[in-house]
């Protein structure tokens, strides 16, 4: 490691994968806990001589070679570490401090110290005495997807048959009017789907935790999956509890259906053109969170999944079977697949797109819904937040909004000095005219005589086009000279003298 890596490592402080260890008098027990939350975890890199604060405190340099052939004997010691491991430590030289380096890569088994598992939660060493945890640090290290678990003895009478000429159909709209699965058997279609299968281990057949969970009947879920949920919520006026409520436990086909819903229900439909068209930047939205949580969720996890809508915000989350841990950004997206066959189910009946279009997708669409931006949240809880700013209006897309502005700024002065002369009267009072366009003073002046006059009126009366009477009157708001009380719909529009 170089002295540049190393310094931008004691600026930053201890995370997940960093951890700095004094030693002064040896190396202590919890060196080697943070060395096996290491290798259960994501890996990192451990310090030893330097304290928790980022000082560098330094080993006794006549000790270093001893503490280093000490290290080694312990983690390649079976009786202290199961399975032992070898690392090679490194030494540093900073500011005539001597520190010892271990960089420890992630494992794809489970290890313990001393009989003791130990977890890496944010920048701490966590024993894992729980079984269900235990079991959850085993599915993440042997890549096993749950989904594919066969239940021999599951029927087509514990399935919502009903659902298949739906599902058939979506599949062919889908596909664009032709899709194989509107002509197989029923047979057929679990087997293409995925959703019928043998366990190669033990030679059993039959429907998996994938069919159970898209298509089985409420009571045959909650036998298999006895924690599975989602909690749809709505807490914009009462914090502590909720104004609205729905426990969704039914399959996930159905499950997509009531969460759209909830999510028309709370959430305001803005306008929005694309390429001409009008599209439901809220449904797009709300589809990809809503997908997300219902295809990649780990749903051997008691974690119950919550889909939220706040008064600033909306998001969802859910457990996680992780393979790293941070904010996730259309720049560093690395798509992982955690339900690869209920992904491509979701897929087939145009429930979803490739994996990773869904990150992007709510990057793109948050921009003009509430012009912030969204966060990822990746770990052993996976979350989704979506900003709300039910003020905010991005009504146009970019090429009318290139238009408005051209139209806005070589405004005709023939035109606009006719309608100036004809609507203003009197000077604009409390307000630098000099600084304004004679566009700008014609709004601030229909503004004055009807606050509620809608944009489409102020068009007629300018001359110009509605988009660019909106342009002008963006530009006055970011001027400090218009505010906006109220909602989009039912809202008025205040002059700031």
């Amino acid at each position: 490691m170089d002295i540049g890596t190393f310094q931008s490592m004691l600026d930053i402080g201890e995370t997940i994968a960093v951890e700095f260890k004094r030693c002064g008098n040896g190396i202590a027990d919890d060196v080697y806990e943070s060395v096996c939350s290491f290798l259960n975890r994501f890996g990192g890199d451990l310090f030893m001589g330097v304290l928790d604060d980022g000082t560098v405190y330094g080993v006794p340099p006549k000790a270093v070679r001893d503490m280093i052939k000490n290290f080694i004997n312990t983690i390649s010691n079976p009786k202290m570490f199961t399975p032992t491991i070898y690392l090679a430590p490194e030494i540093l030289e900073y500011k005539d401090k001597t520190v010892i380096h271990v960089h420890v890569p992630p494992s794809a088994e489970v290890h313990s110290y001393k009989r003791v598992i130990y977890d890496r939660v944010d920048d701490a060493d966590v024993k894992v005495t729980a079984t269900a945890q235990i079991a959850q640090l085993y599915i993440r290290k042997q890549d096993i997807f749950t989904e594919k678990k066969i239940y021999p003895y599951a029927t087509e009478a514990d399935l919502r048959m009903d659902l298949l000429p739906r599902i058939r159909q979506m599949a062919v709209n889908h596909a664009g009017g032709k899709h194989p699965w509107d002509s197989m058997t029923n047979q057929e279609f679990f087997k293409s789907a995925g959703l019928y299968g043998t366990d190669i281990a033990t030679g059993e057949k039959g429907f998996n935790l994938a069919c159970i969970l898209l298509l089985g009947k409420d009571d045959v879920i909650f036998n298999v999956c006895p924690a599975y949920e989602t909690d749809a919520l709505v807490r914009k006026v009462n914090f502590d509890r909720y104004d609205d409520r729905e426990i969704i436990r039914t399959n996930l086909v159905e499950s997509f259906d009531h969460l759209m819903e909830f999510g028309r229900k709370h959430l305001p439909d803005k306008f929005f053109l694309e390429d001409e068209n009008r599209i439901s930047i809220r449904n797009i939205i709300v589809r990809e969170m809503v997908s997300n949580t219902l295809m990649h969720r780990e749903f051997t996890s008691a974690y119950a999944a919550k889909f939220v809508i706040q008064q600033q915000k909306m998001y969802v989350e859910n457990a996680n079977r992780a393979v790293k841990e941070g904010i996730i950004t259309p720049d560093n997206l690395e798509p992982n697949p955690k339900n690869p066959i209920i992904a491509s189910f979701f897929r087939h009946i145009g429930r979803a797109d490739r994996l990773g279009s869904g990150v992007r997708n709510i990057f793109k669409y948050s921009r003009y819904y509430s012009g912030q931006e969204p966060q990822f949240k990746d770990g052993d809880i996976f979350k989704i937040i979506v900003p709300l700013d039910e003020s905010y209006s991005f009504d146009y897309n970019v090429e009318d909004h290139n238009v408005a502005k051209s139209e806005f700024i070589a405004e005709t002065s023939a035109k606009t000095s006719a309608k100036t002369s004809a609507i203003t009267g009197a000077k604009t009072s409390a307000i630098n005219t000099a600084k304004l366009t004679e566009t700008e003073q014609i709004i601030l002046e229909l503004l004055r005589e009807n606050p509620a006059i809608t944009q489409e009126m102020m068009a007629s009366k300018v001359g110009l086009t509605k988009y660019g009477v909106r342009y002008a009157m963006k530009t006055l708001k970011d001027k400090g000279i218009l505010i906006r009380e109220g909602s989009n719909r039912n809202g008025i529009w205040k002059i700031n003298v």
